[in-house]
């Protein structure tokens, strides 16, 4: 099992070692494949375990530095270290015999954490101790999982509902701890007298001795994570967003330089907007609001104005019946209508206009009169057909949309009365449509 100077010492960023395993193995990260590994006797890098993610950074030998990309725990508690550059393995690191003795077993190395990385993950981990504890003691809502990712983390809690007065309430806790500047410890404990001292959340009856940390006179719970040595390093913890899961409430949160990156992320976005607006940073979501608002109504009046134009244009379709080259109000293509016996066919193809307005003036032919079908496609993107009639017509929309959309390659479907589908770009629709009339004439 490898020696885990970070769990005593977890500012330390440097340390000497010795290769006690060189292999092959595939990593989360390798892929198809598999990337050379090696285990050390001791080490300092922290392998994802916990909800924190790995160290990475160099581990030197014989002048050679090489970087660990990815650091993993094994079942049998040996720490695995992934490298990005190839190292000697099985029988070769065995053989070599060179005066270097790169990679061989037993070569002494250096290893070297990548400090910002590994501050930045001792912030967060302590971070989420604190904000945990915040909601045990202002609302007895329990942390069940913990995650931390490279841009933000969260953790979700074990409750039915989380106010925005709450969380705001929990931060400001939160960052009362930090302002403290609290003593963060290290102790170790057998598990029996670890269940008299009140923790937090008591792990899985695993280990006999549980690392615990304390930070002073506000929280203690057993972890194997790397955090500050006082509160007052974790710098702000600002919390981002919160969502209703499965589990209860997820509630994102920053700490200490991401914090200052998110925030300044945010104001660098908020000014842009009030430059759009020619306002101030603090009236963007009353402008906003205005504007959606506005929005709404002139959406409204599109939907409206359409449908009135479609409705129009339908009606002049059914009245131009018999007028020799009839194109329609405000039609960009031909189109035609027939009136065998006593059911009119109407085709029109529509190249500046949408699918959405094609069904539309479907609808509007159709019921413009008894005894109408209507053959209408779009070639706008993404191009599609509609085939409507007079609800209770003696024809068959769906079966005959199927058959004319086997013949392009196109899919949809629908009923007697009402189908729809998409054809592929390209396609002849003036000719698919003729074809379709000429099964029902």
């Amino acid at each position: 099992m490898t020696t885990r100077l970070y769990y005593d010492q977890p500012e330390l960023l440097e340390f000497d070692s010795a290769v006690e395993e060189i292999s092959d193995m595939s990593g989360s990260e390798a892929g198809a494949g598999s990337r050379p590994a090696l285990i050390l006797r001791e080490t300092a890098f922290y392998p994802t375990s916990g909800g924190q993610v790995h160290d990475t950074g160099w581990i030197t030998v014989v002048g050679e530095r090489v970087r660990v990309a990815e650091v993993v725990e094994a079942e049998d508690g040996r720490v695995v270290h992934y490298l990005e550059t190839p190292a000697l393995t099985g029988a070769e690191a065995h053989s070599r015999t060179g005066a270097d003795g790169r990679f061989s077993i037993g070569a002494a190395v250096h290893g070297s954490i990548d400090a910002g990385r590994r501050r930045d993950h001792m912030q967060q981990h302590t971070g989420q101790h604190v904000l945990s504890a915040a909601f045990i003691e202002l609302y007895q809502m329990p942390t069940v999982s913990f995650h931390m990712g490279e841009d933000y983390c969260s953790i979700d809690l074990a409750a039915a509902a989380l106010t925005a007065a709450q969380v705001e309430k929990a931060e400001k806790r939160a960052n009362e701890i930090v302002a403290a500047n609290r003593p963060v410890r290290i102790r170790y404990v057998r598990r029996e007298e670890a269940e008299k001292l009140g923790l937090r959340k008591l792990p899985p009856a695993e280990r006999d001795e549980l690392r615990l940390i304390e930070v002073t006179d506000f929280d203690l719970s057993a972890c194997g994570g790397t955090h500050v040595g006082a509160t007052g390093q974790i710098g702000a913890i600002l919390l981002r967003k919160s969502e209703k899961t499965r589990q209860g409430v997820r509630v994102e949160f920053v700490c200490g330089g991401r914090a200052v990156a998110a925030a300044r992320r945010d104001f660098a976005a908020l000014t842009e907007a009030a430059a759009l607006f020619s306002a101030q940073m603090g009236d963007v979501p009353e402008m906003i609001r205005k504007t959606f608002e506005e929005s709404k109504g002139w959406r409204r009046q599109r939907d409206e104005a359409l449908e009135e134009l479609a409705e129009v244009m339908a009606r002049a379709a059914v009245r131009g019946i018999g007028s020799s080259g009839d194109r329609g109000i405000g039609s960009s293509e031909p189109s035609g209508a027939v009136a065998p016996a006593e059911r009119i066919v109407i085709t029109r193809v529509f190249a500046d206009r949408d699918a959405g307005f094609a069904k539309l003036f479907a609808q509007k032919a159709v019921r413009a009169g008894a005894g109408i079908v209507a053959l209408v496609g779009s070639t706008v993107n993404p191009p599609g057909v509609v085939f409507a009639q007079t609800p209770g017509g003696t024809g068959d929309m769906g079966a005959l949309l199927k058959q004319a959309l086997a013949a392009v390659g196109g899919r949809g479907g629908g009923s007697r009365d009402f189908a729809q589908g998409g054809v592929p770009a390209g396609c002849d629709l003036e000719k698919l449509l003729r074809d379709a009339a000429a099964q029902i004439l």
